[in-house]
């Protein structure tokens, strides 16, 4: 896990090499659906940033009661996966700052979202990259298993 500006530091540095993938979100509680969006958007590309909504994000976007999993173990998660190169935080309402500092050569987000909808596009097609809107796995998605959790009276 990294800070943006330490992100910035390796990119200006050369150290990394090949087409940057960019993709963000709270990912509050992974499932597969989550699984099966970052593995197709690294298949983009040679390295995966995934900016992660912080804790103070994630409030700001779905409410005090989220998030369900704190930024540090959401964090942990998702740099174990396979497809994950590095993972950042940012507090902000959306990634806007964090994709500047990155510069990816693609930008991913889930079907969910329509290309025109998806912050960040200007700067990365402004530097010739692609924006990409991926299908989503049908049938998942945080709200319906916290519906699921809360309905069953699961603890």
């Amino acid at each position: 896990m990294l800070l943006a500006d330490e992100f910035e530091k390796i990119r200006s540095d050369a150290t990394i090499n090949g087409k940057i993938v960019f993709t963000n979100g709270c990912f509050d509680i992974l499932h597969a659906g989550h699984v099966d969006l970052l593995a197709r958007a690294k298949e983009q590309g040679d390295i995966l940033v995934l900016g992660l909504n912080s804790d103070k994000s994630v409030r700001s976007i779905k409410g005090e009661k989220r998030p369900v999993v704190s930024q540090k173990q959401r964090a942990f998660v998702l740099a174990g996966l396979a497809s994950i190169d590095y993972v950042i935080f940012f507090d902000e309402d959306t990634p806007l700052e964090l994709i500047s500092k990155v510069q990816p050569d693609v930008l991913v987000k889930g079907g969910d979202w329509t290309v025109d909808n998806i912050v960040g596009r200007d700067i990365v097609e402004g530097r010739g990259g692609v924006v990409l809107s991926l299908p989503l796995l049908p049938g998942y998605s945080t709200t319906s298993v916290i519906r699921f959790i809360r309905d069953n009276e699961i603890e």
